[in-house]
């Protein structure tokens, strides 16, 4: 499956940004998709996930009821809602995409086998 990212930029911290994933090539309800972001200088680190049906969503503590995890899989995209955002939000965010992920690997970098690209995000002070 290939995965597009998008939707990143630049706001102003408490603001609010929007990030979709597109993907294409295979079936994409088949897929766990997760959000990953990684800083200059940083591994890259979890930020959510969500199952293939959307029905459970698992979040990084540090974003836990600021962001939203969610899809549609008739539209083929997983989608990241950040609100009140902080500067420490800054980073560039990756989606990715699993077949088989237990839910204690869901945070593991190593359980996604399909990346995107990468979008930018940056929220200034």
């Amino acid at each position: 499956v290939q995965l597009q990212a998008s939707g990143g930029g630049l706001v102003q911290a408490g603001g609010s940004l929007r990030l979709s994933c597109a993907a294409s090539g295979r079936t994409f309800s088949n897929y766990v998709m997760g959000w990953f972001r990684q800083a200059p200088g940083k591994e890259r680190e979890f930020v959510a996930a969500i199952n293939w049906g959307g029905g459970s969503t698992y979040y990084a503590d540090s974003v836990k009821g600021r962001f939203t995890i969610s899809r549609d899989n008739a539209k083929n995209t997983a989608y990241l809602q950040m609100n009140s955002l902080k500067p420490e939000d800054t980073a560039v965010y990756y989606c990715a995409a699993a077949v088989v992920v237990g839910i204690g690997t869901m945070s593991n970098v190593r359980s996604y086998r399909y990346w995107g690209q990468g979008t930018q995000v940056t929220v200034s002070s």
